[in-house]
């Protein structure tokens, strides 16, 4: 049985390890405020969720077809939430008997695995039941297939088989074994024989005539014969042991795989709840392919700083289709680097499956996203702060693929003006002639009115807003490259109010 609820196709896989780049974005975007929201101190839930948004679709039809399943989830939440709980319980009670498998005697193997057989089969039962009840009031394919698929496997039927086997299993009658004799008269080839079905009435095998056995009797006291005995017994229920302990193993993976793809969707659904009380707007995005250049929205926030501050903060609005390169330049502490965050936040969520957090939003999927953000000076003393910079870029250089989109935050600073703009500039030209799509944040006047005076088609120019007073309003509008950054605003306001 397969659950399909992240990929039409395939199962759902945890990634154990992070590349470079994939820590880089973690830091860079601030993921663990994201995923502390999903997850709401829950590890597994936390995992699932960071493996999601960093394992991006570049399907587009893919992407459709998890979105349709998480507005599934947002119409039917309490449903969602029951069958997670519901595989979650499984799990936890199958671990009660989780070291009686290390037991060495088929007996003992045999015992432990109709019980959590039978366990399992009470936990499918009501499974069905919810597919009974709650098929018609999904809609999308993943869950019409997860629906249809336990409501045709697990018929009643099954249920009445699966139970006649276990009762069987239970050799409340005794065991039936055949042996042949070996070498030194030794028991070989034993194998466990199914009894023959007794039609008679009671009063018929009361009074019927018994055909003639070979029997012996253990006595009480007789531990060896016991234990000789069992032996015998345990030679018998091997094979028998082995696969219903089999069987045991692949209905747990069915509910570990179950409790793995919904808890993706339980993240989302206590993202979506947290991000409706601050009143933030959310979204579906309309994905486009990779080898186009779409890039719009509507009151696009960075979901981040929202939880962080737990308040509704402010939105921008953009029209980037057809643009390779984008520049934001402006006022310090005037939004730039909280606007970056929002363009790389929202495109995981978007490739991820998930909603974003804007009023609209549509880009094309990209293949890869890499994050350069600069960083404090290396305190070991092994490198300088340039050095670091650019060991940095020959490490997404070498990751790199055609399609793929940069956010550069500040790059290329650590060094003066014109070294800083020279290098920004050549490396910006490298990765448009590869068709990456970059994102830049800079301060480097030179490099950025370079690239305004040359009236490049395919790049658009941003300034974070600054009020003719001083004050900012932490949006993000067209605007050519100025000269300054108006740092002179916070001197004022820091030593003013000192003052």
């Amino acid at each position: 049985m397969k659950a399909f609820l992240m990929h039409r196709d395939r199962d759902f896989q945890l990634k154990q390890s992070l590349a470079k780049s994939e820590q880089a974005v973690m830091q860079d975007l601030e993921l663990n405020v994201l995923l502390d929201a999903m997850a709401l101190g829950d590890s597994f839930l936390f995992d699932v969720a960071k493996a999601a948004l960093l394992s991006s679709l570049g399907d587009i039809e893919a992407i459709r077809y998890r979105q349709d399943i998480l507005k599934d989830c947002l119409k039917n939440p309490s449903v969602v939430e029951g069958i997670y709980t519901l595989a979650v319980e499984s799990i936890e009670r199958e671990k009660r008997n989780y070291f009686s498998i290390f037991s060495r005697y088929p007996g003992s193997i045999l015992h432990r695995s109709v019980e959590v057989l039978q366990m399992f089969v009470g936990m499918l039962r009501k499974l069905r039941a919810v597919a009974d009840e709650q098929h018609d009031k999904f809609d999308s394919e993943g869950f019409k297939t997860f629906f249809g698929m336990l409501r045709r496997e697990l018929d009643d039927a099954y249920f009445a088989e699966i139970q006649r086997r276990l009762d069987e299993l239970k050799f409340k009658p005794g065991v039936l074994i055949s042996a042949e004799l070996g070498p030194g008269n030794r028991g070989v080839d034993y194998v466990l024989r199914k009894p023959n079905e007794d039609k008679q009435g009671w009063m018929k095998r009361l009074f019927s005539q018994k055909p003639a056995v070979y029997a012996f009797t253990i006595s009480d006291r007789d531990e060896s014969g016991a234990r000789a005995l069992s032996e015998l017994r345990d030679r018998g229920i091997n094979l028998v042991a082995n696969a219903l302990a089999q069987s045991t193993d692949h209905i747990l993976s069915f509910f570990d795989l179950l409790r793995t793809e919904l808890a993706f969707y339980v993240g989302c659904l206590n993202l979506h709840r947290r991000l409706a009380h601050q009143g933030e707007p959310v979204c579906f995005p309309v994905p486009s392919k990779a080898s186009e250049r779409k890039h719009a929205f509507a009151a696009l926030t960075d979901v981040c700083l929202a939880l962080s501050v737990q308040k509704k903060i402010v939105g921008n609005d953009a029209e980037l289709d057809e643009k390779d390169l984008v520049i934001v330049t402006g006022a310090n502490q005037g939004g730039k680097s909280t606007f970056l965050r929002s363009i790389g936040l929202s495109q995981l969520m978007m490739q991820c499956g998930m909603f974003v957090t804007a009023e609209s939003f549509s880009a094309n999927v990209c293949n890869g996203l890499f994050t350069h953000y600069k960083r404090q000076e290396d305190t070991t003393m092994s490198s300088g702060k340039f050095d670091e910079e650019l060991g940095r870029m020959s490490d997404i250089v070498e990751n790199l693929v055609p399609d793929s989109m940069v956010l550069f935050n500040e790059s290329f600073a650590a060094t003066n003006e014109r070294e800083g703009s020279e290098i920004s500039r050549q490396i910006v030209r490298a990765l448009l002639d590869k068709r990456i799509k970059v994102f830049s944040v800079s301060h480097l006047y030179d490099f950025t009115r370079g690239l305004y005076d040359r009236g490049q088609a395919n790049a658009a120019f941003l300034r974070a807003e600054r009020q003719a007073g001083g004050a900012r309003t932490f949006r993000v509008v067209e605007g050519e490259p100025l000269q300054t950054s108006y740092g002179e605003d916070l001197y004022k306001q820091i030593f003013r109010d000192g003052a």
